[in-house]
């Protein structure tokens, strides 16, 4: 009798540990909110300043904040107030500005990190999201964690997938992020 208990008990075990290893079916997450916008970002260069929508703040030893440093950028940290588009036009009508800084932080390829919010205020969309995570640049889509929000994105959270639309050298870029909500209250 005790060894049939220990058969069946054994038996279960098993059962439970090859069923729980190989699931059936996996969860696919489906974001609850999807959002696809553009930032225009014209870094100033001492001769732009009525278009300039960002400006180094930061520079290394010996570097001026006019001109990014050589060397990948390291050490450069920018600030920007950049218009957000719902297309790639910078000359369309703005929904929101992108509001934060980067931080060229490594010295053998051009990586930068993120730390910005999206104000947005149109008749579509009123609140912030709010954005943090690297930046490999020379990667062409690349995630960033969208890390909460208010207003219409109040407490959201989710992946945005940016990649770098257009640039024209060191001097502007647009960048097109994909925002995927995964938790939308």
């Amino acid at each position: 009798m005790a060894a049939r208990k220990t058969s069946v008990l054994l038996f279960f075990f098993m059962f439970l540990a090859l069923s729980s290893a190989f699931p059936r079916n996996k969860n696919k997450y489906k974001p609850c909110k999807h959002l696809v916008l553009f930032f225009h970002d014209i870094i100033y260069n001492g001769k732009n300043a009525a278009n300039a929508t960002a400006a180094i703040v930061a520079a290394p030893q010996g570097a001026n904040l006019t001109i990014l440093a050589p060397q990948f950028h390291f050490g450069n940290i920018a600030v920007f107030d950049d218009p957000i588009t719902l297309d790639n036009n910078l000359h369309s009508k703005p929904v929101g500005r992108a509001q934060g800084m980067y931080i060229y932080d490594t010295k053998n390829t051009f990586t930068s990190w993120l730390g910005f919010s999206f104000a947005l205020n149109s008749t579509d969309y009123q609140g912030s999201i709010n954005f943090i995570g690297v930046d490999p640049i020379l990667i062409k889509t690349r995630d960033i964690s969208v890390v909460g929000g208010t207003g219409d994105f109040f407490m959201h959270r989710g992946i945005a997938t940016i990649n770098t639309d257009a640039f024209e050298g060191e001097v502007y870029f647009r960048l097109k992020v994909d925002i995927k909500f995964y938790e939308c209250w």
